[in-house]
């Protein structure tokens, strides 16, 4: 393994200064512990786990529940209670996630004004690959693409997938997010991309979080999108880059920069899914039309498997009018295309970014990592329903 950050398997530290941190707690519960009780002892919601309420549920309902099964004794074995997979807000901050907490905890119902499916922990895995490759993608900067690819990353890995993120930015965000310094680097995604013969495990790196790597990038890459312009089938060169890396990983998740150049549409024509992160505020509620038009010509051209997974409401704060006539005008217009786990506002975030690691181990016990933990469940259920 070659690259600056990197680190072998054994060593306890992982990118850089980053600790690793365990989830001990969550992997050796309480044997007695049942599904409806929380880590510290409180009872939580009874209904929280019933997945009937309303049409929107439906698709999930053939998914394995082994939570749900052990409501009246342990858990079965390789699997490990989760406290957020039937969260409740804290008092303060729920305000911030529904203008009626309360009415959300009792009829569970979601932030999005839909009912709010239960999305059950999943079950390990034997046997990894080939992996389902995801791109983060909107034109539009500051929406939270970097840091829901973190964060979704973590939580998958968390949930035993073998997880690969690709920093597909020249400004190298999700990089400096996982506590590299892209400046330091010697071989990137860039050389990848543009060197033939390169092997992938010479760019990769390993990551703080077990079971998640890294091809990293710098300011190198914005090169490639001149250089490929004379290059023969310009659109499939990432595809043609990670092909040797599927059957390793469960899923590839790609952070595109915040355009539609031949970068973003490269990830496009890779990817099998397309997550939009989308901020509550009007100016980025005006792009996403302009993005679903490309995504369509990429689907029409150069990737029919292409679609779109779901609309990643982030930044959200329902103490705002406007953050709420956001996302009732993308759920109306998208539907079921929306996800229902919403990511609120939160200083957590920023404070992760310094530190270089994701927020499920940075601030394991917060709003914002169950959010993620969720998002990984609904990514997981969407993806068994497809």
């Amino acid at each position: 393994m070659r690259g600056q950050g990197s680190s072998g398997p054994s060593e306890p530290a992982g990118v850089g200064s980053v600790a690793v941190r365990t989830f001990a707690a969550h992997q050796n519960p309480t044997p007695s512990m049942t599904a409806h009780q929380s880590m510290d002892g409180h009872h939580v919601n009874a209904t929280a786990g019933d997945a009937t309420n309303g049409q929107s549920a439906e698709r999930f309902a053939d998914y394995k529940d082994p939570q749900r099964d052990a409501q009246h004794g342990e858990l079965p074995e390789g699997h490990f209670y989760d406290p957020d997979a039937e969260y409740e807000p804290d008092p303060e901050y729920a305000a911030t996630l529904a203008p009626d907490a309360a009415r959300q905890r009792r009829e569970r119902i979601g932030p999005t004004g839909r009912p709010l499916p239960y999305f059950p922990i999943p079950g390990p895995v034997n046997e990894h690959g080939p992996a389902k490759i995801i791109a983060m993608c909107n034109q539009k900067g500051g929406v939270g693409k970097t840091t829901s690819t973190i964060n979704l990353g973590a939580a998958l890995a968390e949930y035993g997938r073998r997880v690969l993120l690709v920093d597909f930015d020249p400004q190298g965000a999700l990089s400096v997010g996982l506590g590299v310094n892209p400046m330091e680097l010697d071989l990137t995604v860039y050389n990848l991309l543009m060197e033939r013969g390169l092997a992938p495990d010479e760019v990769l790196l390993k990551t703080a979080v077990a079971g998640m790597d890294l091809l990293p990038s710098n300011i190198d890459l914005s090169a490639a999108e001149v250089q490929l312009v004379s290059e023969v089938a310009r659109e499939s060169t990432l595809q043609r880059a990670l092909g040797p890396l599927m059957n390793d990983y469960d899923f590839i998740v790609i952070d595109c920069q915040p355009s539609l150049g031949l970068l973003t549409v490269n990830a496009l024509t890779a990817a099998h899914k397309v997550i939009v992160p989308l901020e509550c505020e009007f100016f980025a509620l005006r792009g996403v039309a302009l993005l679903t038009e490309t995504i369509e010509k990429v689907q029409e051209r150069l990737n029919p498997e292409l679609e779109l997974d779901g609309i990643l409401a982030t930044m959200y704060d329902s103490r705002t009018v406007h953050s709420r006539e956001v996302l009732a005008r993308v759920v109306e217009a998208f539907d079921e295309n929306v996800y229902h786990t919403v990511i609120g506002r939160t200083v957590r975030f920023p404070e992760t970014t310094v530190a270089g690691e994701p927020i499920t181990t940075y601030a394991s016990n917060s709003v914002g990592a169950a959010a993620y933990r969720q998002l990984a469940r609904e990514v997981l259920a969407r993806c068994h329903a497809a």
